[in-house]
């Protein structure tokens, strides 16, 4: 895989409705912007977007693990995304985002049986997508239903794919919608 650009955010969340959120949440994003090998035409065979999935999954939990300054293991919630440029087709995100990331992602952070939420889409240079997150070891804790949105001004071009992960240290600020709480998680069917 060809990559031109790399970007590595991070929100940092210290008040919601003038109250303190203690500690603040981190939420941070690791995009890249690739090279779409299969731009412009059909290919039956997408094996080699599906195995380069490994290689870039572990880079950006990496990336977005240091982004948070916090032991891969502390991470809360995850969410993945891709967003495909005009000259590619939704199965292209779909074979990064599916079948290989979330095993080296999983890795990273030391467990996370949870399903990694993900949303893919076509667009053009600027387009945006909301990444939806859950908490990477029990899909049922409320509190962590949850989105952010990735955007880089010049991506993705048209023969290009902008893939992002995003990684949180904890859920929504200020949580009362009820539901498993994180101190209620059993962490071994990634729903409880």
């Amino acid at each position: 895989m060809i990559l031109r650009k790399i970007l590595v955010s991070v929100e940092e969340t210290h008040l919601e409705m003038g109250r303190e959120v203690a500690p603040p949440i981190r939420r941070a994003i690791a995009a890249m912007v690739l090279k779409n090998p299969f731009a412009g035409r059909y290919v039956e065979d997408l094996s080699e977007l599906i195995e380069a999935s490994v290689p870039l999954g572990a880079e950006l939990a990496q990336r977005a693990i240091a982004a948070l300054g916090i032991p891969g293991d502390a991470v809360h919630s995850f969410g993945k995304a891709a967003i495909v440029g005009e000259d590619g087709e939704l199965e292209h995100a779909a074979a990064l985002l599916h079948p290989k990331m979330g095993a080296p992602v999983r890795s990273a952070l030391g467990k996370g049986p949870a399903l990694i939420p993900s949303a893919k889409k076509r667009g053009g240079p600027g387009t945006p997508i909301d990444i939806p997150l859950g908490h990477k070891d029990a899909a049922f804790v409320r509190s962590h239903f949850d989105a952010i949105e990735a955007r880089i001004t010049d991506a993705p071009m048209r023969d290009e794919i902008l893939l992002c992960l995003a990684l949180t240290t904890g859920g929504r600020p200020l949580p009362r919608v009820g539901g498993l709480t994180t101190e209620q998680i059993i962490g071994q069917d990634g729903l409880r």
